[in-house]
Protein backbone atom coordinates (compact mmCIF):
# COMPACT_ATOMS: atom_id res chain seq x y z
CA UNK A 1 0.00 0.00 0.00
CA UNK A 2 3.02 1.97 0.19
CA UNK A 3 2.91 3.49 -3.32
CA UNK A 4 -0.51 5.41 -2.70
CA UNK A 5 -0.48 8.25 -1.11
CA UNK A 6 -2.17 9.41 1.56
CA UNK A 7 -3.16 12.62 -0.68
CA UNK A 8 -4.42 10.86 -3.65
CA UNK A 9 -6.60 8.48 -0.62
CA UNK A 10 -7.69 12.18 1.24
CA UNK A 11 -8.91 13.57 -2.20
CA UNK A 12 -11.89 10.25 -2.74
CA UNK A 13 -12.29 10.51 1.37
CA UNK A 14 -15.44 11.46 3.75
CA UNK A 15 -15.39 12.27 7.29
CA UNK A 16 -11.68 9.91 7.75
CA UNK A 17 -8.39 10.88 7.80
CA UNK A 18 -5.81 9.09 6.62
CA UNK A 19 -1.05 8.81 7.12
CA UNK A 20 1.37 6.42 7.65
CA UNK A 21 2.60 5.08 10.74
CA UNK A 22 6.31 4.43 11.25
CA UNK A 23 5.22 0.63 10.56
CA UNK A 24 4.11 2.13 7.07
CA UNK A 25 0.74 0.88 7.54
CA UNK A 26 -1.57 3.02 6.40
CA UNK A 27 -4.08 4.25 9.44
CA UNK A 28 -7.83 5.87 9.11
CA UNK A 29 -8.77 7.73 11.68
CA UNK A 30 -11.88 10.24 12.43
CA UNK A 31 -11.08 14.28 11.21
CA UNK A 32 -12.85 15.04 14.40
CA UNK A 33 -15.61 17.48 13.99
CA UNK A 34 -17.23 16.59 11.25
CA UNK A 35 -21.46 16.63 9.89
CA UNK A 36 -23.15 14.19 11.42
CA UNK A 37 -23.39 11.79 8.28
CA UNK A 38 -24.60 8.36 8.53
CA UNK A 39 -21.27 7.02 6.07
CA UNK A 40 -17.73 7.46 6.25
CA UNK A 41 -14.99 6.72 4.02
CA UNK A 42 -11.48 5.98 1.87
CA UNK A 43 -11.74 5.76 -1.93
CA UNK A 44 -8.44 4.15 -3.48
CA UNK A 45 -7.81 4.99 -6.72
CA UNK A 46 -7.78 1.73 -8.71
CA UNK A 47 -4.89 2.87 -11.05
CA UNK A 48 -2.77 2.21 -7.53
CA UNK A 49 -3.22 -1.48 -8.08
CA UNK A 50 -1.00 -1.59 -10.99
CA UNK A 51 -3.68 -4.58 -12.27
CA UNK A 52 -5.79 -4.92 -15.38
CA UNK A 53 -8.71 -6.23 -13.65
CA UNK A 54 -11.17 -8.29 -16.31
CA UNK A 55 -8.75 -11.25 -15.38
CA UNK A 56 -9.52 -11.22 -11.57
CA UNK A 57 -11.86 -12.49 -9.85
CA UNK A 58 -11.65 -10.48 -6.48
CA UNK A 59 -10.32 -7.57 -4.62
CA UNK A 60 -9.46 -7.98 -0.98
CA UNK A 61 -8.58 -5.48 1.79
CA UNK A 62 -7.54 -6.90 5.34
CA UNK A 63 -8.24 -4.38 8.21
CA UNK A 64 -7.81 -4.00 11.93
CA UNK A 65 -9.99 -1.99 14.21
CA UNK A 66 -7.19 -0.66 16.73
CA UNK A 67 -10.07 1.65 18.37
CA UNK A 68 -12.42 1.16 20.88
CA UNK A 69 -15.60 0.33 19.04
CA UNK A 70 -17.21 -2.15 16.65
CA UNK A 71 -17.43 -0.79 13.48
CA UNK A 72 -19.76 -2.06 10.39
CA UNK A 73 -17.34 -2.09 7.30
CA UNK A 74 -18.01 -2.70 4.21
CA UNK A 75 -15.48 -2.72 1.15
CA UNK A 76 -17.19 -1.45 -2.76
CA UNK A 77 -15.52 -1.89 -5.48
CA UNK A 78 -16.94 0.67 -7.69
CA UNK A 79 -17.29 1.29 -11.90
CA UNK A 80 -18.10 3.94 -13.56
CA UNK A 81 -19.85 4.64 -16.65
CA UNK A 82 -23.16 3.10 -15.39
CA UNK A 83 -21.98 0.34 -14.67
CA UNK A 84 -22.99 -0.65 -10.93
CA UNK A 85 -20.68 -1.76 -7.47
CA UNK A 86 -20.04 -4.84 -5.82
CA UNK A 87 -19.80 -4.83 -2.11
CA UNK A 88 -18.66 -7.38 1.18
CA UNK A 89 -19.38 -6.19 4.53
CA UNK A 90 -19.15 -7.57 7.72
CA UNK A 91 -18.64 -6.06 11.70
CA UNK A 92 -15.40 -5.72 12.84
CA UNK A 93 -14.71 -5.24 17.17
CA UNK A 94 -12.28 -3.55 18.77
CA UNK A 95 -8.76 -5.60 18.04
CA UNK A 96 -9.71 -8.08 15.57
CA UNK A 97 -8.16 -8.82 12.09
CA UNK A 98 -10.50 -8.53 9.68
CA UNK A 99 -9.93 -9.93 5.80
CA UNK A 100 -13.27 -8.43 3.41
CA UNK A 101 -13.65 -9.78 -0.68
CA UNK A 102 -15.65 -8.65 -3.46
CA UNK A 103 -16.28 -10.58 -6.01
CA UNK A 104 -15.38 -8.72 -9.57
CA UNK A 105 -18.05 -11.21 -11.17
CA UNK A 106 -20.87 -10.92 -9.19
CA UNK A 107 -24.47 -10.84 -10.94
CA UNK A 108 -27.77 -9.80 -10.22
CA UNK A 109 -30.10 -12.41 -9.41
CA UNK A 110 -31.52 -12.76 -13.49
CA UNK A 111 -27.97 -13.00 -14.39
CA UNK A 112 -26.99 -9.22 -15.31
CA UNK A 113 -23.42 -8.43 -14.94
CA UNK A 114 -22.69 -5.64 -11.85
CA UNK A 115 -19.98 -4.00 -12.83
CA UNK A 116 -17.43 -3.82 -16.04
CA UNK A 117 -14.01 -4.64 -14.74
CA UNK A 118 -12.13 -2.62 -17.82
CA UNK A 119 -14.35 0.63 -16.07
CA UNK A 120 -13.59 -0.19 -12.01
CA UNK A 121 -12.43 3.41 -10.80
CA UNK A 122 -12.15 3.01 -7.18
CA UNK A 123 -11.86 0.95 -4.27
CA UNK A 124 -13.44 1.88 -0.89
CA UNK A 125 -13.63 1.33 2.30
CA UNK A 126 -17.07 2.33 4.37
CA UNK A 127 -18.22 2.71 7.82
CA UNK A 128 -21.81 2.66 8.68
CA UNK A 129 -23.04 4.72 11.44
CA UNK A 130 -19.48 5.08 13.16
CA UNK A 131 -19.15 7.50 15.39
CA UNK A 132 -15.46 6.38 15.68
CA UNK A 133 -13.04 5.48 13.55
CA UNK A 134 -9.44 3.66 14.15
CA UNK A 135 -8.31 1.36 11.76
CA UNK A 136 -5.50 -0.33 10.26
CA UNK A 137 -5.43 -1.09 6.14
CA UNK A 138 -2.99 -3.79 6.09
CA UNK A 139 -3.38 -5.00 2.44
CA UNK A 140 -5.28 -4.55 -0.63
CA UNK A 141 -5.32 -6.41 -3.69
CA UNK A 142 -6.84 -8.15 -6.79
CA UNK A 143 -6.67 -12.03 -6.86
CA UNK A 144 -7.55 -15.37 -8.08
CA UNK A 145 -6.42 -15.26 -11.81
CA UNK A 146 -9.60 -16.69 -14.43
CA UNK A 147 -10.92 -16.56 -17.69
CA UNK A 148 -11.23 -13.52 -19.44
CA UNK A 149 -14.34 -10.88 -18.47
CA UNK A 150 -16.57 -10.57 -21.61
CA UNK A 151 -18.88 -7.64 -22.20
CA UNK A 152 -22.34 -8.33 -22.87
CA UNK A 153 -23.98 -7.53 -25.88
CA UNK A 154 -26.25 -4.35 -26.44
CA UNK A 155 -24.96 -3.18 -22.95
CA UNK A 156 -24.55 1.04 -23.16
CA UNK A 157 -22.17 2.57 -21.40
CA UNK A 158 -23.26 6.11 -19.69
CA UNK A 159 -21.07 9.31 -20.27
CA UNK A 160 -19.47 10.41 -17.23
CA UNK A 161 -20.19 13.69 -16.11
CA UNK A 162 -17.33 16.30 -16.99
CA UNK A 163 -16.82 19.89 -15.83
CA UNK A 164 -16.86 22.14 -19.04
CA UNK A 165 -19.21 23.77 -21.39
CA UNK A 166 -22.22 22.07 -22.77
CA UNK A 167 -21.36 19.75 -26.46
CA UNK A 168 -23.17 16.95 -28.21
CA UNK A 169 -22.62 13.53 -27.11
CA UNK A 170 -21.08 14.94 -23.25
CA UNK A 171 -22.45 14.88 -20.22
CA UNK A 172 -21.05 18.28 -18.09
CA UNK A 173 -21.93 19.70 -14.68
CA UNK A 174 -24.16 22.31 -15.03
CA UNK A 175 -25.15 25.39 -13.22
CA UNK A 176 -27.59 28.30 -13.82
CA UNK A 177 -25.94 31.74 -13.94
CA UNK A 178 -27.32 32.83 -10.32
CA UNK A 179 -26.23 29.73 -9.03
CA UNK A 180 -22.07 29.94 -10.19
CA UNK A 181 -21.26 30.54 -6.11
CA UNK A 182 -23.31 27.56 -4.96
CA UNK A 183 -22.66 23.96 -4.45
CA UNK A 184 -25.33 22.40 -6.04
CA UNK A 185 -25.51 21.95 -10.03
CA UNK A 186 -27.33 19.80 -12.28
CA UNK A 187 -25.76 17.46 -15.11
CA UNK A 188 -26.50 17.82 -18.50
CA UNK A 189 -26.70 15.82 -21.69
CA UNK A 190 -27.13 16.95 -24.91
CA UNK A 191 -27.52 14.00 -27.72
CA UNK A 192 -24.79 13.13 -30.35
CA UNK A 193 -26.65 14.59 -32.96
CA UNK A 194 -27.38 17.94 -31.38
CA UNK A 195 -27.11 21.31 -33.25
CA UNK A 196 -27.23 24.49 -32.13
CA UNK A 197 -30.24 25.22 -34.83
CA UNK A 198 -33.12 26.92 -33.69
CA UNK A 199 -35.66 24.97 -35.90
CA UNK A 200 -34.82 21.73 -34.98
CA UNK A 201 -36.15 20.82 -30.89
CA UNK A 202 -34.96 18.03 -28.73
CA UNK A 203 -37.09 16.05 -26.44
CA UNK A 204 -36.48 16.53 -22.58
CA UNK A 205 -36.21 14.15 -20.10
CA UNK A 206 -36.32 15.07 -16.70
CA UNK A 207 -34.55 12.47 -13.85
CA UNK A 208 -34.30 12.03 -10.32
CA UNK A 209 -32.08 10.14 -8.31
CA UNK A 210 -32.68 7.68 -5.83
CA UNK A 211 -31.35 8.32 -2.03
CA UNK A 212 -28.24 8.14 -0.55
CA UNK A 213 -27.84 4.32 0.59
CA UNK A 214 -25.11 1.80 1.19
CA UNK A 215 -26.18 -1.78 1.76
CA UNK A 216 -24.83 -4.97 0.59
CA UNK A 217 -27.05 -4.97 -2.41
CA UNK A 218 -27.54 -1.12 -3.31
CA UNK A 219 -24.74 1.62 -4.11
CA UNK A 220 -26.86 5.05 -4.71
CA UNK A 221 -24.66 8.18 -4.19
CA UNK A 222 -28.27 10.51 -3.82
CA UNK A 223 -26.07 12.90 -6.52
CA UNK A 224 -27.25 13.42 -9.92
CA UNK A 225 -24.22 12.50 -11.57
CA UNK A 226 -25.77 8.50 -10.84
CA UNK A 227 -28.74 9.15 -12.71
CA UNK A 228 -28.72 6.67 -15.69
CA UNK A 229 -32.44 6.27 -16.56
CA UNK A 230 -32.75 9.01 -18.84
CA UNK A 231 -29.41 7.55 -21.31
CA UNK A 232 -31.10 4.23 -21.02
CA UNK A 233 -34.93 5.77 -22.27
CA UNK A 234 -32.99 7.33 -25.33
CA UNK A 235 -30.09 5.78 -25.79
CA UNK A 236 -28.10 8.78 -25.93
CA UNK A 237 -29.55 9.79 -29.27
CA UNK A 238 -32.00 12.20 -30.16
CA UNK A 239 -32.89 13.96 -26.63
CA UNK A 240 -31.38 15.99 -23.99
CA UNK A 241 -31.58 14.62 -20.55
CA UNK A 242 -31.03 16.21 -17.37
CA UNK A 243 -29.93 14.69 -14.12
CA UNK A 244 -31.50 16.56 -11.16
CA UNK A 245 -30.72 17.23 -7.64
CA UNK A 246 -32.54 17.65 -4.44
CA UNK A 247 -31.84 21.51 -2.87
CA UNK A 248 -32.58 23.39 -0.21
CA UNK A 249 -31.90 27.34 -1.12
CA UNK A 250 -30.88 27.97 2.61
CA UNK A 251 -27.84 25.17 2.75
CA UNK A 252 -26.95 26.17 -0.84
CA UNK A 253 -26.26 22.12 -1.32
CA UNK A 254 -27.06 19.13 -2.92
CA UNK A 255 -29.05 17.22 -0.95
CA UNK A 256 -28.11 13.47 -0.79
CA UNK A 257 -30.54 12.22 1.87
CA UNK A 258 -34.16 13.39 1.60
CA UNK A 259 -35.77 16.64 -0.89
CA UNK A 260 -33.67 19.11 0.68
CA UNK A 261 -36.89 21.85 0.73
CA UNK A 262 -39.31 20.13 -2.24
CA UNK A 263 -40.67 23.64 -2.90
CA UNK A 264 -36.98 25.07 -3.45
CA UNK A 265 -36.21 21.43 -5.59
CA UNK A 266 -39.28 21.91 -7.95
CA UNK A 267 -38.22 25.62 -8.26
CA UNK A 268 -34.98 25.08 -9.22
CA UNK A 269 -36.35 22.52 -11.69
CA UNK A 270 -38.63 24.59 -13.33
CA UNK A 271 -35.76 27.39 -13.99
CA UNK A 272 -33.82 24.26 -15.38
CA UNK A 273 -35.86 22.95 -17.61
CA UNK A 274 -37.00 26.99 -18.77
CA UNK A 275 -33.45 27.42 -19.55
CA UNK A 276 -33.04 23.91 -21.45
CA UNK A 277 -35.74 25.01 -23.92
CA UNK A 278 -34.30 28.45 -24.21
CA UNK A 279 -30.51 28.14 -24.68
CA UNK A 280 -30.42 24.39 -25.95
CA UNK A 281 -33.43 23.59 -28.08
CA UNK A 282 -35.81 21.90 -25.87
CA UNK A 283 -39.33 21.41 -26.78
CA UNK A 284 -41.43 22.51 -24.64
CA UNK A 285 -44.18 20.34 -25.78
CA UNK A 286 -42.10 16.59 -24.73
CA UNK A 287 -40.75 17.00 -21.69
CA UNK A 288 -40.70 13.57 -19.57
CA UNK A 289 -39.77 12.96 -15.96
CA UNK A 290 -38.34 10.14 -14.59
CA UNK A 291 -36.96 8.93 -11.62
CA UNK A 292 -35.34 5.87 -9.36
CA UNK A 293 -36.71 4.98 -5.68
CA UNK A 294 -36.94 8.25 -4.44
CA UNK A 295 -36.42 9.95 -7.79
CA UNK A 296 -39.67 7.64 -9.32
CA UNK A 297 -41.40 8.86 -5.88
CA UNK A 298 -40.00 12.51 -7.09
CA UNK A 299 -42.43 12.20 -9.92
CA UNK A 300 -45.34 12.99 -7.72
CA UNK A 301 -44.16 14.66 -4.77
CA UNK A 302 -41.90 17.32 -6.84
CA UNK A 303 -43.22 16.63 -10.16
CA UNK A 304 -46.96 17.47 -9.77
CA UNK A 305 -46.26 20.04 -6.47
CA UNK A 306 -47.85 22.96 -7.87
CA UNK A 307 -49.49 23.77 -11.31
CA UNK A 308 -46.47 25.32 -12.29
CA UNK A 309 -44.36 22.22 -12.31
CA UNK A 310 -47.05 19.73 -13.10
CA UNK A 311 -47.88 21.36 -16.45
CA UNK A 312 -44.28 20.71 -17.79
CA UNK A 313 -44.41 17.11 -18.40
CA UNK A 314 -46.20 15.16 -21.58
CA UNK A 315 -45.00 11.70 -19.77
CA UNK A 316 -43.74 10.64 -16.54
CA UNK A 317 -41.93 7.07 -16.20
CA UNK A 318 -41.26 5.75 -12.42
CA UNK A 319 -38.95 2.69 -11.00
CA UNK A 320 -39.01 0.99 -8.12
CA UNK A 321 -41.02 3.37 -5.33
CA UNK A 322 -43.93 5.67 -6.02
CA UNK A 323 -45.43 9.09 -4.36
CA UNK A 324 -48.29 7.84 -1.55
CA UNK A 325 -46.06 4.69 -0.54
CA UNK A 326 -44.84 7.02 2.57
CA UNK A 327 -41.47 7.15 2.14
CA UNK A 328 -39.97 10.91 3.25
CA UNK A 329 -43.53 12.15 4.06
CA UNK A 330 -45.16 11.24 0.80
CA UNK A 331 -48.34 10.21 2.10
CA UNK A 332 -51.20 8.47 0.14
CA UNK A 333 -53.93 11.45 0.86
CA UNK A 334 -51.59 14.01 -0.50
CA UNK A 335 -50.03 12.11 -3.11
CA UNK A 336 -53.98 11.47 -4.13
CA UNK A 337 -54.16 15.54 -3.91
CA UNK A 338 -51.02 15.61 -6.50
CA UNK A 339 -52.85 13.11 -9.10
CA UNK A 340 -55.25 15.76 -9.47
CA UNK A 341 -52.44 17.48 -11.31
CA UNK A 342 -51.82 14.90 -13.43
CA UNK A 343 -54.29 15.35 -15.91
CA UNK A 344 -52.87 13.59 -19.88
CA UNK A 345 -49.68 12.65 -18.73
CA UNK A 346 -49.33 9.33 -19.66
CA UNK A 347 -47.36 7.20 -17.49
CA UNK A 348 -45.02 4.44 -17.80
CA UNK A 349 -43.83 2.37 -14.42
CA UNK A 350 -40.86 -0.13 -13.99
CA UNK A 351 -41.65 -2.72 -11.15
CA UNK A 352 -44.42 -1.00 -9.38
CA UNK A 353 -46.63 -3.48 -9.79
CA UNK A 354 -48.53 -2.40 -6.47
CA UNK A 355 -52.14 -2.81 -5.57
CA UNK A 356 -52.16 0.58 -4.18
CA UNK A 357 -50.29 2.41 -6.96
CA UNK A 358 -52.68 0.81 -9.45
CA UNK A 359 -55.60 2.01 -7.48
CA UNK A 360 -54.81 5.61 -7.32
CA UNK A 361 -54.14 5.99 -10.65
CA UNK A 362 -57.31 4.32 -11.51
CA UNK A 363 -58.79 6.87 -9.12
CA UNK A 364 -57.47 9.65 -11.87
CA UNK A 365 -58.23 7.84 -14.97
CA UNK A 366 -54.58 7.61 -15.82
CA UNK A 367 -53.37 6.27 -19.02
CA UNK A 368 -50.79 3.48 -17.32
CA UNK A 369 -48.22 0.59 -18.58
CA UNK A 370 -46.97 -1.35 -16.06
CA UNK A 371 -43.80 -3.45 -16.69
CA UNK A 372 -41.52 -5.91 -14.82
CA UNK A 373 -37.78 -5.65 -15.67
CA UNK A 374 -37.07 -9.18 -13.99
CA UNK A 375 -33.71 -7.69 -12.92
CA UNK A 376 -35.09 -8.50 -9.08
CA UNK A 377 -32.65 -5.88 -7.58
CA UNK A 378 -32.95 -2.43 -6.18
CA UNK A 379 -30.68 -0.97 -9.00
CA UNK A 380 -31.04 0.91 -12.29
CA UNK A 381 -29.20 -1.56 -14.94
CA UNK A 382 -32.12 -3.03 -17.00
CA UNK A 383 -32.26 0.63 -18.82
CA UNK A 384 -29.09 -0.48 -19.82
CA UNK A 385 -29.38 -3.54 -21.87
CA UNK A 386 -32.28 -4.87 -24.41
CA UNK A 387 -34.43 -7.06 -22.31
CA UNK A 388 -38.54 -6.86 -22.85
CA UNK A 389 -39.28 -4.28 -20.70
CA UNK A 390 -36.43 -1.73 -21.45
CA UNK A 391 -37.50 -2.70 -25.56
CA UNK A 392 -41.12 -1.36 -24.11
CA UNK A 393 -39.80 1.93 -22.30
CA UNK A 394 -37.81 3.17 -25.37
CA UNK A 395 -41.25 2.56 -28.07
CA UNK A 396 -43.49 4.01 -25.27
CA UNK A 397 -40.58 7.17 -25.24
CA UNK A 398 -40.05 7.16 -28.97
CA UNK A 399 -44.17 7.06 -29.96
CA UNK A 400 -44.76 9.96 -27.32
CA UNK A 401 -42.91 12.11 -28.56
CA UNK A 402 -44.00 11.67 -31.88
CA UNK A 403 -47.57 12.62 -31.20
Amino acid sequence: MTDVSAESILEHSRGVNVKYNENKVLELSDLGKTPKERYKWIGVPISKLGQKLNRYQNITATLKNTGAASLKTLLWVNSNKGWNSVADTLTIHPGELKRLSCNLRELFPDGTSKINPNYIYEVQVMFDKANSVKVELLDLKASNIIKEWKRPEHRLDVPEMKIGLPKAGQRVQYKLDKDSLKDFYSVLYLPENWKANRLKKYPVIVEFPGNVFYVRNCYSTGRPEDCVIGYGMSKGKEAIWISMPFVDYKTNAIAENGWGHPDDTADYTIKMVQEVIAKFNGDKDNIIITGFSRGAIACGFIGLRNDTIASLWKGMHCCQHFDGDGWGGATEVDAKARLNRLGAISVFQTDNDKTKLKNLLKEVNATVIYESSGLNAHACDMFLDNRASTQKLRQWFTTLISE
